[in-house]
């Protein structure tokens, strides 16, 4: 249980950082979570569990010692708090002591599992009903916890937070093709995964896998223009930019495109990319970071130029700056390290029909899939997921197996046109063996040319 008075934790911390110009942190945390997934028109797996737990870390001399245990009490952190601050502590030393955590968990019950079941199977029955479903899939995760985060800086704060996520998948094949569409809801409330939206986000799967394979003809292969819808969300500026502008990344060298470019000039000057927790009900919102620093509106490129990078405490300190609140971790068992929250490229002043109409010959992208991108120079290569020719200014025939190869900072150069519209897309990032929920998001974009790769 999560019960410490001030007492306590100011012992644990005075033993963790003992020497001056010590820094010393206790992470602690329980949760809980639930999830149902449904193949095949049966239920394919359930599953639920709680956990609990604590870190405690040490920064000295530039060094970052952790220690994490699973039983949450008084005695066990007072011991590895000495052992963490010896002179021959391990770098990362992971205890395994485990107590259980029973009803001080948060509950994740306000959802039945069991009420999913009933809407997935009429789903799934309608969708039958087309003789080219040849798979239907849907999953529902649910997670909550509750943590404090305090240090020897005077931070003491204990917080919350819920998560949500729903996936469909559908697949439908007519003997020679298969076409695979998949779509993603995830909310802030537990509450909000509600029937409707269920039917709604898997009809949106379904509608487009049909699509796929009866409207759309192979994407074109070739240098053209495209235009990003904002329905496609900010997986772009997430993988082009986004993780290059975060501090370790920059420090330690992963990053070199962006670094000493502070006051530099890196995108159009039609570009200003944003990072944001504080907006609310996004999936990647919260209103304290992992280290116990307030959340706030960071501007990391401004009308082209390069103004900050994300940081959580200890890559500010490398930089002697303050910390822009985006110290995450996925669990009690990791130390934090700087991540993007909701990142996104503010609007402009385009409308999105204006951007459509200037286009004669080109690709419009509406959904895109995932990515890869090398952080060292920038290149990327992204799936898209739905895609349509553009002629004459007007949307086209739906294209399938399309591709977006470029490079990231020479892309985010060469927009010329911005969109006053912005959608989100939410998503899981994983970085350094850590998951955190994020959203991305974007208006529709001009990109004058761009080599889209088709099969």
């Amino acid at each position: 249980m999560i019960d410490f008075t001030n007492a306590q934790i100011d012992s644990i911390l005075k033993i963790i950082a003992c020497r001056s110009g010590d820094f010393g942190e206790i992470f602690a945390e329980e949760s809980a979570s639930a999830s149902i997934s449904f193949i095949a028109g049966k239920v394919d797996r359930v599953s639920s569990g709680t956990a609990s737990g604590f870190g405690l870390r040490l920064i000295r001399e530039g060094e970052t010692y952790y220690a994490s245990g699973t039983d949450i009490s008084f005695d066990l952190m007072t011991d590895l708090a000495r052992k963490i601050s010896g002179e021959k502590c391990a770098k990362e030393l992971i205890v395994s002591e485990y107590a259980d955590c029973g009803s001080h968990i948060p509950s994740v019950n306000s959802v039945a599992l069991k009420d999913f079941v009933v809407v997935f199977q009429e789903i799934d029955k309608k969708f039958r009903k087309n003789l080219n479903i040849k798979q239907i899939s849907f999953s529902v995760s649910l997670s909550g916890k509750k943590y404090f985060v305090a240090n020897n800086n005077g931070i003491f704060i204990k917080n919350g937070k819920n998560s949500a996520v729903f996936v469909a998948n559908i697949t439908v094949s007519d003997g020679k093709t298969v076409q695979t569409a998949h779509e993603v809801a995830a909310e802030t409330s537990l509450s909000n995964i509600t029937s409707a939206m269920l039917r709604d986000v898997s009809l949106a799967a379904y509608s487009r896998a049909d699509r796929l394979l009866n409207n759309a003809i192979p994407a074109p292969a070739g240098e053209m223009t495209a235009v990003i819808c904002s329905s496609a969300g900010g997986t772009m500026i997430h993988e082009a930019i986004g993780h290059s502008l975060e501090a370790d990344a920059v420090q330690k060298g992963i990053s070199p495109v962006y670094k000493d470019k502070k006051g530099k000039k890196v995108a159009s000057e039609l570009i200003t990319v944003i990072d944001d927790p504080t907006i609310p009900y996004l999936r990647g919102s919260y209103k304290y970071d992992d280290e116990g620093t307030p959340s706030c509106r960071t501007v990391l490129v401004e009308n082209g130029i390069l103004k900050n990078y994300l940081y959580d405490n200890y890559t500010a300190k490398k930089d002697g700056v303050d910390s822009t609140g985006n110290g995450r971790r996925q669990s009690y068992n990791y130390k934090p390290i700087p991540r993007m929250s909701n990142t996104y490229i503010a609007p402009g002043n385009n409308s999105p029909e204006q951007i459509l109409r200037s286009v004669e010959n080109g690709i419009f992208v509406k959904k895109m899939g995932g990515g890869q991108v090398n952080t060292a120079n920038g290149d990327f290569i992204f799936e898209v997921e739905e895609s349509y020719e553009i002629k004459n200014g007007e949307v086209g025939r739906m294209l399938r197996n399309a591709s977006l190869i470029g490079n990231g900072p020479k892309i985010l150069n060469s927009i010329d046109m911005v969109g006053k519209d912005l959608g989100w897309q939410p998503g899981t990032c994983g970085k350094d063996g850590q998951g955190v929920p994020v959203c991305d998001g974007q208006p529709t974009l001009r990109i004058p040319k761009i080599i889209v790769g088709g099969i």
